[in-house]
């Protein structure tokens, strides 16, 4: 449903239309399919998807103001659907952008399945963190560190954290069954964040352009399966 949902939004992301009109396009789908909009009233946060455009790391708000041709827009989504959650995240392009944006955008993308092919049964959380940081460290990128993944299920947020940094060879031991939300979030710029007075909308310091990925991932006997794709 994750998976479903987010595709339909991204298909619908074009110059003029605003995230406020994304937000219902999401709530309309969860509807059909009698799901839970994961997001909306987490915490307090009101709306069902985290709508995130260029300088916005994560947890943006929708807005009335049009999207613009060059734009790109980060798009966090969730559901919560007969007592599990799922939860995912793209970035797309609005329109025609620069390279230096798509480039952005591709390098953030493989960071994500770096870190999700370091996923298998007697591996370390860490190993899913080095390899993210790697991919985009050796593009030029920073991570950010104030935000992290985090072990999904029951809850939205479980154990462990998924740090998007950090030596191979820590933290715990994965074991086939359990889940992760895997969810690069990578800066042009500085790492460095700030939080907006709405308590929420993190933004990237120094202005530059951000980008962020996510997917569910199971570990499983022989690896890991990603349980929010098409």
């Amino acid at each position: 449903m994750v998976a479903e949902i987010l595709d339909e939004l991204s298909g619908a992301v074009e110059p003029g239309i605003t995230t406020k009109e994304l937000n219902e396009l999401a709530l309309d789908a969860c509807k059909k399919r009698k799901a839970v909009a994961a997001f909306k009233g987490y915490s307090g946060f009101p709306f069902a998807i985290c709508s995130s455009p260029n300088e916005v790391i994560v947890h943006g708000f929708a807005t009335d103001k049009p999207l613009v041709e060059g734009d790109i827009l980060s798009i966090d989504f969730g559901v919560l659907y007969d007592g599990f959650y799922g939860d995912s995240a793209v970035t797309v392009p609005v329109g025609d952008v620069s390279k230096d944006r798509d480039r952005l955008m591709r390098v953030t993308k493989e960071s994500l399945f770096a870190g999700i092919n370091a996923v298998a049964p007697g591996a370390h959380l860490s190993d899913i963190s080095n390899a993210v940081q790697c991919v985009a460290e050796d593009a030029g990128y920073t991570v950010v560190r104030d935000f992290v993944g985090h072990g999904i299920g029951r809850a939205l947020h479980e154990d462990p954290q998924v740090p998007n940094y950090g030596k191979p060879g820590y933290g715990p031991i994965l074991k086939t069954g359990m889940v992760l939300a895997i969810e690069p979030m990578v800066n042009a710029g500085s790492p460095q964040v700030k939080v907006l007075d709405d308590g929420w909308t993190a933004v990237t310091k120094d202005g530059c352009c951000s980008a962020h990925f996510e997917h569910t991932v199971a570990v499983t006997e022989n690896g890991f399966e990603i349980l929010t794709s098409l």
